[in-house]
């Protein structure tokens, strides 16, 4: 008989990594990954969101196209749905009211798609602003700048090929929408608009080839510009803000394993039962009450996505104004809507490199700004976030001017004024207020944290006592240089007061008691004046 050899199933994992190790030669680079330090900072937590809302994304939207169907065919409706019973539809509105009514789990699966949808591109935009407002985009990350912003880009655009599909009356009318920015190209936009749906609008091969965009040929862009992204910040060490032990040289934070992947985890589960939450108790996009699409019928109140939204407003402003050039006419909708994303998005893309050519800035950045220590770019994304909330807000102007009887023409209006003067205010305030808290560090690292306790001097003013943040001079100045850290502006910041230890619901511990009276103060700053 052959006798096998004793196997110990304590070894199994040694032997099964030995064995992949010999093959592949991944110890080295899995163990430099394990040790990996990544800072501790809530903030860095939004693009985990971004990347666990699209795997979230990927999983429903499996699930979901094993029962959609993408085709124009007309059918007769005879679903579980009777008030559409017997009206003709497209077969891809026929297969979204299935998956809405027939299918177990359909309804549920669509919505949560739907929120991972918006909250994908939610983290994003708030994620980019965080990189933006600290100056992580800085050199060496102008690449990875340039990544993020392809990849919302094409969060876009696939938020835009998934939410045309169902081919429900509101779908359809922003792919008539749609089909008219690709027209009003110049000199190309007749063709580029056939080329695109096959023929006239609406044609029947406009939601195949969304279909196809939309599960594979995006999803796949995104798949590889993630991994892009992921290589970058491993190669290039993440940032990190200013603080004690913190340099340009090092990371302080907590190893991949077993600190942040347990974190991780345990983040992508809480953001997955958020998701979840959303798609089972608030409805969203209800196919079943906007009916099927008919090209002839186009209704209002009838408003895309947030994220491409503000596009739908600047059409809504911008005048009629065409402009020929020969033989050519430039049409009124190309401005707001091909030009001016075009516009943004260029901008967006190339923001780190100019901003690094007006300000000679060719050094290596691992520390990140405080958004008031930058105020010109600070000003700047406030100008900006600005500027589309007006669009935002006026793509909505007809449902604002009906629920507040106001004519829809003075909002028309309002949103153009608003679009010129907005901006220019917003930069000017969040300049103003940026310079008002660097001022504001200032004072504190001179003179110190106001204490709270008043103090009476002998010739009867009253004065704040206030604990120098260092050595200080012989009227209580200190000769502190500002260092970019959060300059502490509150006694329990340095100390004086120590933080409740929180419990589930209430503190289990009660927070020290105040001193009664300061430490001593030398007597020459007791009887100080003003002179």
């Amino acid at each position: 008989m052959i006798s096998l050899p004793k196997i110990n199933p304590a070894e199994i994992p040694e032997q099964a990594a030995s064995w992949a190790d010999d093959r592949f030669a991944a110890a080295s680079p899995v163990r430099k990954l394990m040790n990996k330090v990544f800072p501790d900072h809530w903030s860095f937590m939004l693009g985990e969101i971004a990347l666990y809302s699209f795997i979230v994304l990927l999983l429903s939207g499996t699930f979901l196209a094993l029962y959609f169907e993408p085709s124009a065919l007309e059918v007769k409706y005879a679903g579980s749905y009777t008030p559409l019973y017997g009206i003709e539809m497209s077969r891809a509105y026929e297969t979204t009211l299935n998956l809405s009514f027939d299918v177990r789990g359909g309804l549920i699966m669509r919505q949560i798609h739907h929120w991972a949808a918006l909250l994908f591109m939610a983290a994003m935009v708030v994620h980019m602003l965080r990189v933006f407002f600290t100056g992580a985009f800085r050199r060496p990350r102008e690449i990875n700048w340039v990544v993020g912003a392809l990849l919302f880009i094409m969060g876009f655009f696939e938020g835009f090929a998934g939410y045309s599909l169902p081919d429900d009356a509101i779908s359809g009318t922003g792919l008539r929408v749609m089909s008219a920015i690709m027209q009003s190209t110049p000199v190309i936009g007749t063709w580029f608009t056939f080329s695109v749906f096959g023929g006239e609008y609406p044609g029947t091969e406009i939601l195949p080839r969304l279909y196809i965009a939309h599960v594979l040929l995006l999803p796949g862009l995104i798949l590889g510009l993630i991994a892009v992204h992921m290589g970058l910040l491993v190669k290039q060490k993440h940032t990190q803000y200013p603080g004690p032990g913190r340099t340009e040289k090092n990371v302080v934070g907590v190893r991949m394993v077993p600190n942040f992947s347990a974190k991780a985890g345990g983040f992508f589960m809480v953001v997955f039962g958020m998701i979840a939450f959303l798609g089972g108790v608030f409805q969203i996009n209800p196919v079943w009450i906007f009916g099927p699409y008919t090209a002839a019928v186009v209704s209002a109140g009838t408003t895309p996505d947030w994220y491409v939204a503000w596009s739908d407003g600047a059409l809504r402003l911008f005048p009629d104004w065409e402009i020929y050039i020969g033989p050519y006419t430039i049409p009124a909708m190309f401005w707001p809507s091909a030009f001016l994303m075009g516009a943004v998005f260029s901008m967006l893309i190339g923001y780190p490199f100019l901003e690094a050519r007006l300000t000679k800035d060719s050094a290596h950045h691992n520390l990140l700004q405080r958004p008031r220590d930058a105020p010109a770019r600070t000003a700047l994304g406030a100008m900006a976030i600005a500027f589309i909330i007006v669009l935002l807000m006026s793509a909505g102007n007809d449902i604002i001017a009906e629920k507040f009887d106001i004519s829809l023409n003075a909002m028309t209006w309002i949103g153009r004024i608003g679009l010129l003067l907005a901006p220019p205010i917003a930069y000017y305030i969040t300049y103003r207020l940026c310079l008002g808290a660097q001022q504001g560090d200032r004072i504190t690292l001179a003179h110190g944290v106001e204490t709270g306790i008043i103090r009476r001097l002998p010739n009867g003013e009253f004065i704040e006592i206030h604990q120098p943040l260092g050595p200080a001079d012989s009227h209580g100045h200190s000769e502190l240089e500002y260092s970019g850290w959060a300059v502490p502006k509150k006694m329990n910041r340095l100390g004086a007061l120590g933080n409740a230890a929180k419990g589930f619901f209430v503190p289990l511990e009660k927070p020290g008691e105040a001193p009664v009276s300061p430490a001593p103060v030398d007597q020459r700053e007791l009887t100080r004046s003003d002179d």
